[in-house]
């Protein structure tokens, strides 16, 4: 129990880990993936650089291809997201002939979804747009046939009727999709061999997309094996599953050991059902493929438990221990989907800049339509535009702030980052997963007041007591600290600037106390005299002059942006609140070493 216990806590670990990314019936070949995966990540840089640039035409090509690249890689979910992204777009700047095509994709990608009722709207929304009768055509017959799924008989006509419009229009894609369409219309009507004939008629048009083929062939092994067919049906997934070896594709190759195995199932011959599995599970640990393993052991330990069969289970459970560190260390997907979820949250953030952007663009234009008013209005309208101009600077330096916060967040992430790897290198599991947790609560909260300049005193050593106990648990040995704040200090209403404290900090372990050769210390306390916080941050590590000695131009380059932007934001908030905020940082005298942080800031109650 204690074996079955562990291995579905591994494998709701590695379900989590590493989610499935692409149809498990599509099988593309590997250099196509990674080709995929460039192509993505390209334009996801290309829609941020239009972004940046505040180019809506652009913006909307860039929406619209993102859209394009994650269908083909089977992501509707991510495709849907950025089709309506492109359709706002071109609906901002009027132009009616791209709104057709876009809200046609958008339907497609809805009705893969089965979100029937939306693909509905989208389909009559590209027939009403469009000036071209046979377009307005194709996409009513889209409508009408998903209004009827209850009846698939009366979906036929306007299935064949679409078939005939694409054939002219030469659209071999949609073409070869309306016959897929047809063919499961035909399973619906319980017509096998019509569905067979519709299957064959769509690789005629999937000939310069192998991975469609593959799709395409492997529905039809599953329709004759519906029909107790296994010798056809064997003969379709072995001769896959021969071109995938040929062309080393792995991938592939593991997927269609599963389809096999499925039909040794339905056929009634575990053993090589079995065998099929342990193939594509022995291939899937070799090259790295974490989601395939999972999949295949799954299916293994589901047939070992229907026959009682523990010893297998319990073989099965040593050798996926034994290999479950080489497995994460070569799978690549958490490292891919990391890469890009950074990209996104980029795109997400220049996103929000543009708003504000917009923003401030209408606000100039208004006043410039204000200027065009009579001259009996010039002095309401200079009023106006000295109050736009002052609102317009306080809204770039709110900006320029949130702009300096956020600069602290890449470095915190990559050394978090780094501190899970060496966890997981050490084999440090509990660690590693405690980290994690800890992290993800630091994160959560951080993102809650990103937001905001200043925030209250219990919330901010609550924040920075968090930050301390994640560093002591990789940096145990290196240092102890201590968080003092006055009795004096309601720490409910008191408020102090948001995440000033938190880059000194982390520069007093990670370029102070981590060098020492004993275990250090590190004070922050909260001092309340002649009306005014002193916040000090107090080490005993090795000091400024030895850490810029031992460092390098990189990590000098960015000590000193870091020193900066702690000035930089101290400026702009008393600018902004017109506080009275200090901060300096010297060096201990010999004989002792290390370094003290002062930042000093009058009482605020609330803000």
């Amino acid at each position: 129990m204690k074996h079955h216990f562990l291995i579905i806590c591994s494998l709701l670990f590695l379900s989590f880990l590493f989610p499935q990314r692409i149809n498990a019936q599509a099988f593309p070949v590997e250099k196509s993936e990674k080709k995929s995966k460039a192509t993505i990540s390209k334009t996801a840089d290309e829609l941020s650089k239009s972004l940046d640039e505040n180019d809506e035409l652009k913006i909307a090509l860039n929406y619209e291809k993102l859209a394009n690249e994650f269908l083909n890689n089977g992501d509707n979910a991510k495709a849907e997201e950025y089709f309506q992204k492109a359709l706002n777009s071109y609906n901002k700047l009027k132009l009616t002939d791209d709104k057709p095509r876009v809200a046609r994709s958008l339907a497609k990608v809805q009705e893969n979804q089965k979100n029937f009722n939306s693909a509905i709207k989208n389909y009559e929304k590209a027939g009403s747009l469009t000036k071209d009768a046979s377009e307005e055509k194709i996409n009513l017959n889209d409508a009408n046939r998903l209004k009827n799924q209850s009846n698939p008989a009366s979906q036929t006509d306007y299935l064949n009727s679409n078939i005939e419009l694409l054939k002219k229009e030469s659209r071999k894609s949609e073409v070869k999709e309306a016959y897929i369409q047809k063919a499961q219309n035909s399973l619906q009507l319980k017509d096998k061999n019509v569905a067979i004939e519709s299957y064959n008629k769509a690789l005629d048009y999937a000939k310069d997309k192998p991975e469609e083929v593959v799709k395409i062939k492997n529905e039809i092994a599953k329709v004759y094996a519906e029909q107790n067919k296994f010798d056809e049906a064997f003969l379709i997934t072995k001769k896959i599953l021969d071109e995938a070896r040929k062309k080393k594709n792995y991938t592939a190759e593991i997927k269609q050991l599963q389809s096999l195995a499925s039909l040794y199932f339905e056929k009634k011959e575990p053993e090589n059902a079995i065998s099929s599995l342990k193939e594509a599970y022995n291939l899937s640990f070799q090259k790295g493929n974490s989601t395939e393993a999972r999949k295949s052991l799954s299916s293994l330990i589901k047939y070992y438990k229907t026959k009682g069969e523990d010893k297998e289970s319990m073989a099965l459970y040593e050798q996926f221990f034994d290999n479950f560190e080489q497995l994460i260390k070569s799978d690549t997907t958490l490292i891919d989907a990391k890469t890009f979820q950074v990209t996104e949250d980029k795109i997400r953030q220049l996103e929000k800049e543009k708003v504000l952007k917009d923003e401030l663009i209408s606000k100039k234009n208004t006043f410039n339509y204000f200027l065009l008013g009579s001259i009996g209005l010039l002095l309401l309208l200079f009023f106006f535009i000295v109050k736009a101009w002052y609102s317009i600077r306080i809204k770039n330096k709110e900006i320029a702030l949130q702009s300096l916060r956020r600069e602290m967040n890449p470095h915190f992430i990559f050394n978090s980052l780094n501190s899970v790897n060496q966890f997981i290198a050490e084999n440090k599991e509990l660690e590693a997963n405690k980290y994690l947790t800890s992290y993800s609560n630091l994160m959560r909260n951080t993102m809650e007041n990103s937001n905001k300049d200043f925030i209250s005193l219990d919330k901010e050593v609550e924040h920075l007591k968090k930050y301390l106990d994640l560093e002591h648990m990789r940096f145990q040995d290196k240092f102890d600290f201590e968080i003092v704040v006055d009795d004096s200090l309601d720490t409910e209403r008191v408020f102090v600037p948001n995440m000033i404290l938190q880059p000194h900090l982390e520069n007093a372990i990670w370029h102070g106390l981590r060098y020492l050769d004993k275990k250090g210390f590190l004070s922050l306390r909260f001092e309340y005299k002649n009306g005014k916080i002193i916040v000090t941050i107090e080490d005993n590590g090795i000091g400024l002059t030895k850490s810029r000695e031992l460092k390098t131009t990189n990590q000098k380059i960015y000590e000193s942006r870091g020193l900066n932007n702690t000035k930089e934001r101290i400026d702009l908030l008393n600018e902004l609140y017109k506080k009275d905020i200090s901060f300096t940082i010297s060096e201990k005298e010999e004989p002792e070493s290390g370094t003290i942080v002062q930042i000093v800031f009058p009482l605020i109650n609330k803000i």
